[in-house]
């Protein structure tokens, strides 16, 4: 499938504002009024899982809708391995009828490819938009010049949103990051949504801001992108709590928020029982962490995924339970990966903590231990994760060179469909 080229361009509160809330100097994008209807006939839903490498994945997506999610995004999916990898697809994008309203996420830096993969998943009607990844900072986008690193290239981006916006159905939303200049970042929005976007995430945060706890999100940003765009608008970033969920709604008058690293620590984040406590520093008992695991994993039980996505999980879960039980903590490093491992391990803590009268651990770590712990962990995977991702595009690769050699029982590709997108018709 090939692309023509587009012609060179420039590249409140709780509740959803109304369209007419929009400030009479917005500029109104064409699909706004339909982008309005389309978020309210989903619920108009404020509470999302954010996309995360490996760990937005089906199970989680559940754990968190049972307990306050009203919307989430799938795992960040890399649109040339999708297209060409069914046990990619298969091992990737788990879904089931509950599992809705759902955004599906790509990352890609080829609109081709982009378009062929939305629209394979356009065909198993199994979501409520294709969302293309702007925003992710790591070292794997930086490698295959995707996610984050996009901003360097905003022609690109706006094809690759135009490309969409023409080729689909379903609505096409984008996930992006701000630049130093405030300008910039809100006329980088601007684009995006004139390129059709019918919804825009905005995380608050530079492209170079990759320790989230280190940075506080700059929510002035995502309220001047909010103020400018005529569609829906998302926040991203310092939301650990329902606490914060209210001031940063309030402060940005967006339309929802997004949430990464707090539904990691906290997947019932935004149950309504957390609304007298959700204040300041607040955490999650650790005794509910470990009930939370328990229904994770039995969620697993029923939806089964890779099991290096479940462990990411059960450290995030029981991490200050492990760093008291140190021998549990190399157990599920060192042992074979299992479900019945990873239960056993929630099962044996909760055991000991009925033994110990106590419902806390008492670690036998210190923070900074445990904090450079979890860093080498979130390094090791990362590295996972990149690796996975090149020996994927090597087999791609390997793939289409051998096509019907003879010797190493290679197939000939498909020839590629020609698609001829009509860019006048989009006002470019």
């Amino acid at each position: 499938m090939t692309v023509a080229a587009p012609p060179a361009s420039s590249a409140a509160a709780l509740a959803a504002p109304e369209p007419s809330a929009t400030p009479p100097c917005v500029e109104r994008a064409p699909q706004a009024d339909k982008a309005w209807e389309w978020f309210r006939s989903m619920g108009a839903p404020k509470f999302h899982v954010a996309p995360m490498v490996d760990q937005s994945e089906l199970p989680f997506r559940m754990l968190c809708r049972n307990h306050g999610a009203t919307c989430a995004y799938t795992p960040m999916l890399h649109a040339r391995i999708f297209t060409q990898d069914r046990k990619y697809r298969e091992e990737m994008l788990t879904t089931c009828g509950e599992d809705r309203p759902l955004f599906v996420q790509f990352c890609s830096n080829e609109p081709q490819h982009l378009l062929k993969a939305a629209r394979m998943v356009e065909a198993m009607g199994i979501c409520d938009a294709i969302d293309i990844n702007f925003g992710c900072p790591q070292r794997i986008a930086k490698r295959g010049g995707y996610g984050a690193f996009l901003m360097d290239d905003l022609p690109k981006v706006e094809a690759m949103v135009r490309t969409l916006s023409q080729g689909l159905r379903i609505p096409v939303t984008a996930k992006i990051r701000v630049f130093p200049d405030l300008a910039k970042t809100v006329e980088y929005a601007r684009m995006v949504e004139r390129a059709g976007a019918w919804l825009v995430a905005v995380h608050g945060r530079l492209r170079e801001q990759k320790d989230l706890s280190a940075t506080r999100a700059d929510w002035d940003a995502i309220r001047a992108v909010k103020a400018a765009l005529s569609v829906p608008v998302l926040a991203n970033g310092n939301i650990r709590h329902l606490g914060d969920v209210d001031a940063c709604l309030a402060y940005t008058g967006c339309d929802g928020v997004l949430s990464a690293e707090g539904l990691l620590a906290d997947p019932a984040l935004f149950a309504p029982r957390r609304v007298p406590v959700a204040v300041g520093d607040y955490a999650a008992p650790p005794g509910e962490r470990l009930a939370l695991a328990a229904e994770y994993l039995a969620l697993v039980a029923t939806h089964p995924v890779p099991l290096r996505m479940v462990r990411g999980h059960v450290h995030k879960l029981l991490w200050d339970w492990l760093a008291e039980h140190t021998e549990l903590r190399e157990r599920i490093n060192r042992g074979v990966p299992s479900l019945a491992l990873f239960t056993e391990t929630v099962e044996e803590v909760r055991r000991r903590a009925e033994a110990a009268g106590r419902d806390y651990p008492v670690p036998a770590m210190s923070e900074a231990e445990l904090a450079a712990l979890d860093k080498e962990e979130a390094k090791r995977a990362a590295i996972e994760e990149q690796e996975r991702e090149a020996d994927a595009l090597d087999r791609l690769q390997h793939r289409r060179a051998g096509a019907g050699c003879g010797e190493c029982g290679g197939v000939e590709e498909e020839e590629e469909e020609e698609l001829v997108i009509d860019w006048s018709a989009m006002g470019i």
